[in-house]
């Protein structure tokens, strides 16, 4: 059968297909730039895959490209001899690095190619990611490298690669076992949470090269995200912590906390806030949340203030000063738990328990959904729908606790 051509300068924009057969991987462009001159490089093809498009709320296809620019250039319009030479030298170049990258790809495809070193060790590739990592969530990428190490150790058939394991010996087995040590040895979405920073790693690593395959692929751990799963405490139990003191208390942790049970503010975005967030005149706070900056068109939130609101935070003073001076999420924990018990509150209380009991209430008391998720600064309702739940799950126990009907005595 004939192979199917496309044509030799097909045009998109700024950039120029110089590959003459469609079952090129790579294929070879060149880039107009503004000096006159066009930059080569190839582009591969690694296939489609499906994910989940929050704005859209849907899954939707995203094809995998990686480019390789050839740091070669040819002139765009050549005028004397010597260009013109200088553009057959060059385009004749890059086709045999074409070619060569196209065998290479074919001999590797269904296996992993790393780019520089084959024999990287990919646990110390993880730390290394660790250690340059910024976001808030650290601490969880940090615990998935150590629930892997621990895996690998106390797993019989992967023990022999508990100091030294090359991407290409992760497989989709190791995977699938890896997953359900997970789920063995977490509770709630523990396990989800720390695989999916888990699969962070594996996607950094195929981005830059370092693994062509994605070992986790169609291996998951599926969790019902419309179901909250942490302790809520009630208006009452809110009631009893506010009038319980600990002896040497940080009063600041008890301010920040209060503060986000009537606010369901996160732990990350109440240690940020400053005055310059303090809208007194309107009786407004306004803040981006640092989960979703620069990643969502709600990351913006705007809360009103009462007076209660307000004594908490406290006189105006100068915009760059922190409203609640916390220590490490660590310490405000442990201060937490101290407290919690002090007051007799027998559940699981975090920090994040503040967020889900704000949520809870107000909807218990009436507040409509829509008011809710915009108050948390959640992007679709369908993150607001799971604290509905739970107020429909109270409102049955709170009837089931009544004395049981005895029928016959009517």
């Amino acid at each position: 059968m004939a192979t199917k051509r496309v044509p030799k300068d097909m045009q998109r924009g700024n950039i120029r297909l110089l590959s003459t057969d469609s079952t090129d991987n790579p294929k070879l462009y060149a880039k107009t730039l503004s000096d006159g001159r066009e930059s080569l490089y190839l582009e591969f093809y690694f296939g489609y895959r499906k994910v989940y498009d929050e704005r859209k709320d849907m899954e939707v296809v995203k094809h995998d490209r990686r480019k390789e620019f050839l740091h070669r250039y040819l002139w765009q319009a050549p005028r004397t001899p010597l260009e013109k030479q200088h553009n057959k030298d060059t385009l004749e170049l890059a086709k045999k690095i074409r070619y060569e990258r196209q065998e290479e790809f074919k001999e590797n495809k269904d296996g992993y190619r790393l780019r520089k070193d084959r024999n990287i060790n990919f646990l110390e590739y993880f730390q290394i990611y660790i250690d340059g990592y910024t976001k808030k969530d650290k601490r969880n990428l940090q615990l998935a490298l150590k629930r892997f190490k621990s895996f690998l150790i106390e797993t019989p058939e992967y023990k022999k690669y508990k100091d030294y394991l090359r991407p290409d010996q992760i497989t989709k087995d190791m995977m699938e076992a890896f997953t359900e040590y997970l789920q063995a040895t977490s509770t709630g979405e523990g396990g989800h949470t720390l695989y999916q920073r888990f699969k962070k790693v594996i996607n950094y690593a195929i981005e830059h090269d370092v693994m062509l395959k994605n070992p986790c692929k169609g291996v998951t751990i599926c969790v019902d995200e419309q179901m909250l799963r942490k302790d809520v405490l009630s208006t009452e139990e809110i009631e009893t912590l506010i009038q319980t003191h600990v002896k040497q208390e940080n009063t600041e942790i008890r301010r920040a906390f209060i503060f986000c049970l009537y606010t369901g503010l996160r732990f990350c975005d109440v240690k940020d806030l400053t005055f310059s967030n303090v809208d007194y005149s309107n009786r407004l706070l306004h803040f981006e949340q640092n989960k979703t900056r620069g990643h969502s068109a709600s990351s913006g939130v705007i809360i009103p203030l009462n007076d209660g609101l307000l004594g908490l935070i406290g006189e105006q003073q100068q915009r760059d000063v922190l409203i609640f001076n916390l220590p490490s999420h660590t310490m405000c924990l442990k201060a937490l738990r101290h407290w919690t018990a002090k007051a007799g509150i027998a559940k699981h209380i975090t920090w994040h328990c503040a967020r889900h009991s704000f949520a809870v209430n107000i909807l218990n008391n009436g507040a409509n959904i829509k008011t809710v998720s915009s108050l948390l600064g959640h992007s679709t309702l369908r993150h607001t729908e799971k604290y509905t739940r739970a107020v429909d799950k109270l409102k049955s126990d709170a009837i089931d606790s009544l004395p049981a009907l005895n029928l016959a005595n009517l």
